[in-house]
C-alpha cells in the first residue's frame, strides 16, 4: 500500500493535461518555428544575469522541460497592495510576453488571501480585490499579450479545491522546522527577527504549496522570493518527487533615490507609477539619484537596461553637437562605458529616459482616462492608504 507521502507526491506530480490552448494560429506558428536553443535563450533572458536555478549541465532541467513539455506553466503571485509601479508593471509585461512567446502558459496568482494575511489594505479583503482588478487593467493597457495568460484569485481557487490545497500546506508545514519557515518570511517584505502574527507564519507554507497547486513548472518571481522557491525544491526531495520547479528570478528594479535597492510603493518619491502623468515622470527622473560617471547603484542606468532597451531595442539620446551629438544605443555595455568615461552626462541621460518611459506609459494613461470602468477603479485605488 502506498504511504501518505507517496500518495501526496503522486498528487503534486500530476501534469495538468487540460491547460487551455489560448494562442491564436499565428502565435502558434511563431512558437513552432522557434528552435529549442532560441526558446532557451529567450526564457533565460528573463532571469537575473540570464540564469535560472538550477544552472548545472548547461541548464539541463530547463532545456529538458522546454524540449519535452507542451505549454510549460510559469507562475507569479502578487499581493494587490496599492497602485502599480513600473517595476511591477512594465518589467512584468516584458517578461510575460517573452515567456508566452517561447511557448509557455503564464498563471498569475492574485494573492488576495495572502495580502490579507500580510495586512495589506488594513486586511480589508474587499479593498484588496478592488486593487487586484485595477492591476489587471494596468497590464492589459500596457500591452501584455493575454492569449496565453490566466488570472486566478487565490481565495476562489483555494475555496474551490480546498481538499487538494490544505493537505499540501499541512504536509509542507510538518516537514519543516519553524526556523526554516521563518527564514522565508523575507518574501513578505519582513526582516528575519521581525515580530509577526501567527497568521503570517502560514504564509511561506502556503506560497510553497501554491507552486504545486498551480502545477507550475517555472517560478517566475523576483529575486526577493528565492527562499520560498528553494523551499519548494527541497520539498520535492522530501517527497521524492523527481520533477522540481525551476526558479527563474528576475532583477529587482531599485528605487529612484540613493541607496534604495527596491522600488517602494509607500514612498512616492521612490517609484514611478503606471498612471503617473508626463510631468510627474519628468519631475521624478530629474530628481533621481544619478551621479556623473558612476554606473554601480545608479537607478537611471538600470531603468535603461531593464525597461527602455528591452521595450524599444534602442535608447535615443539627443544632445548638442559640441557635447557629442545625438547617439542611439542598442547595447547597455556601450552605454555604461560612455557614462563611466563621462561622454554621456546625466543631463543628457535623464531627459532621454523620461521620454522613453512616457512613451511606454501613454497607452495606460489613455486607458484610465477614456475607459469609465478603469477610471473609477483608479479613483478608488488612489483613495486607499498604502499599508506598510
Amino acid at each position: 500500500m502506498a504511504s501518505a507521502a507517496e500518495e501526496l507526491a503522486s498528487v503534486v506530480e500530476k501534469v495538468d493535461v487540460c491547460s487551455e490552448e489560448k494562442a491564436d494560429e499565428k502565435k502558434g506558428e511563431e512558437t513552432a518555428e522557434m528552435t529549442l536553443e532560441e526558446k532557451l535563450k529567450l526564457v533565460l533572458s528573463v532571469g537575473e544575469n540570464n540564469k535560472c536555478i538550477p544552472e548545472e549541465n548547461d541548464f539541463a532541467e530547463l532545456r529538458n522541460l522546454l524540449a519535452k513539455k507542451k505549454d510549460p506553466v510559469c507562475y507569479d503571485g502578487f499581493e494587490p497592495s496599492g497602485r502599480m509601479h513600473i517595476a511591477q508593471g512594465i518589467m512584468k509585461v516584458i517578461n510575460v510576453n517573452k515567456l508566452t512567446k517561447s511557448g509557455c502558459v503564464f498563471k498569475f496568482w492574485i494573492a488576495d488571501w495572502f495580502a490579507q494575511l500580510n495586512n495589506k489594505m488594513g486586511g480589508d479583503l474587499k479593498k484588496i480585490q478592488t486593487v487586484g482588478r485595477y492591476m489587471i487593467e494596468v497590464w492589459k493597457a500596457a500591452g501584455m499579450d493575454l492569449e496565453r495568460v490566466e488570472f486566478l484569485w487565490s481565495s476562489d481557487e483555494i475555496n474551490g479545491r480546498a481538499s487538494e490545497y490544505w493537505p499540501l500546506v499541512m504536509d509542507i508545514a510538518r516537514r519543516n522546522t519553524l526556523n526554516r519557515i521563518t527564514r522565508c518570511c523575507t518574501i513578505m517584505g519582513r526582516k528575519e527577527g521581525d515580530e509577526m502574527s501567527a497568521g503570517q507564519i502560514f504564509y511561506p507554507c502556503m506560497q510553497c504549496a501554491d507552486i504545486f497547486f498551480l502545477k507550475a513548472d517555472i517560478c517566475q518571481l523576483g529575486n526577493d522570493q528565492v527562499r520560498v522557491n528553494v523551499l519548494a525544491r527541497e520539498y520535492c526531495d522530501q517527497i521524492k518527487r523527481k520533477l522540481k520547479p525551476i526558479i527563474l528570478s528576475h532583477h529587482m528594479l531599485p528605487g529612484l533615490l540613493a541607496g534604495q535597492e527596491k522600488m517602494s510603493k509607500s514612498d512616492p518619491n521612490s517609484a514611478i507609477f503606471m498612471e503617473d502623468d508626463e510631468a510627474e515622470v519628468k519631475k521624478k527622473i530629474k530628481q533621481a539619484y544619478c551621479p556623473p560617471q558612476e554606473v554601480a547603484g545608479n537607478p537611471c542606468i538600470e531603468y535603461v537596461q531593464y525597461i527602455i532597451l528591452p521595450w524599444f531595442n534602442q535608447f535615443e539620446v539627443q544632445r548638442a553637437e559640441n557635447n557629442g551629438g545625438n547617439k542611439t544605443y542598442t547595447d547597455i555595455e556601450e552605454l555604461k562605458k560612455d557614462y563611466a568615461e563621462g561622454s554621456l552626462h546625466p543631463a543628457d541621460l535623464k531627459p532621454a529616459l523620461s521620454s522613453g518611459i512616457n512613451k511606454i506609459l501613454q497607452p495606460v494613461r489613455d486607458h484610465f482616462k477614456n475607459d469609465p470602468k478603469a477610471r473609477d477603479l483608479l479613483k478608488t485605488v488612489r483613495s486607499y492608504k498604502v499599508t506598510r
